[in-house]
């Protein structure tokens, strides 16, 4: 592959996950196929139980399938040890969720180098530190710990803490839903630039369709299958957009879904 190729940042191959519940094995993800190109932005939209935050949780390493394969940039995320693969997501992935998950005791800016930190880099004054803090509009906030920041501050060191590596892809979990509908909506419309301006990777799980509204693409899951895909850009509205992912679950129809005794 030549350099000035762009690796497919996301494939999934035909992947499922089930767990193990009391004597029963709960199938969550059920072979689910996906490709994710470059510089676009994806909503997974689903109930709760869908499996939405399940195949986030394996296309970020968190967890591994049962079957199929996940691929980031190329790499075959079953083919690392799990140290190999902490260095990998803490490297090319960039996770943002709804609790944010900053640590209290650290500044802003500490929180957003803490992925530097765990991998055992020292910052250098050139690790872009600034230049994100000021594109998320937190310059002026960085010495601050959590608790003095309002929901939308926290959520954007988050997303600052999420970029510090340049990673591949930023998968972002339900990220408005701790938050008010304006600082949502606000915290959106910056994923959209992010993706729009520096041609940023993002997949985002959500169960809003005005959050939904800001991806290109929004892939539909219900009881852990891809049930329906369709761009965004294609309807008017967030009610509009929302009526489309209903008629999607409606004619979906009831799924067999397999388990294991």
């Amino acid at each position: 592959m030549k350099e000035t190729e762009k690796k497919i940042p996301v494939e999934v191959l035909n992947a499922s996950k089930s767990y193990r519940q009391g004597a029963s094995e709960v199938l969550a993800l059920d072979g689910v196929d996906l490709y994710v190109q470059p510089g676009t932005f994806v909503a997974v939209m689903g109930a709760s139980g869908s499996g939405k935050s399940t195949l986030l949780h394996l296309l970020s390493g968190l967890t591994r399938p049962t079957s199929g394969r996940i691929q980031i940039e190329g790499q075959d995320l079953a083919t690392l040890s799990d140290r190999e693969l902490t260095h990998f997501r803490r490297q090319r992935i960039g996770l943002v969720f709804q609790s944010f998950n900053l640590v209290p005791s650290l500044t802003a800016a500490d929180n957003i180098l803490f992925p530097l930190y765990a991998a055992g880099i020292q910052p250098a004054d050139d690790c872009g530190l600034m230049e994100i803090a000021a594109r998320l509009g937190i310059e002026d906030r960085l010495s601050h710990r959590p608790d003095s920041l309002s929901g939308g501050e926290q959520q954007r060191v988050a997303i600052a803490r999420s970029l510090i590596t340049n990673p591949a892809i930023i998968f972002a979990d339900e990220p408005t839903g701790s938050l008010d509908s304006e600082t949502g909506q606000s915290i959106c419309k910056l994923l959209r630039e992010l993706c729009d301006q520096q041609n940023r990777t993002i997949m985002m799980v959500t169960h809003e369709p005005s959050v939904a509204a800001w991806a290109d693409t929004v892939v539909v899951l219900r009881d852990g299958k891809i049930v329906g895909r369709f761009d965004s850009e294609s309807f008017d509205d967030s009610q509009s957009l929302a009526a489309q992912y209903q008629s999607i679950l409606e004619t979906s129809g009831p799924i067999a879904r397999s388990s294991a005794s």
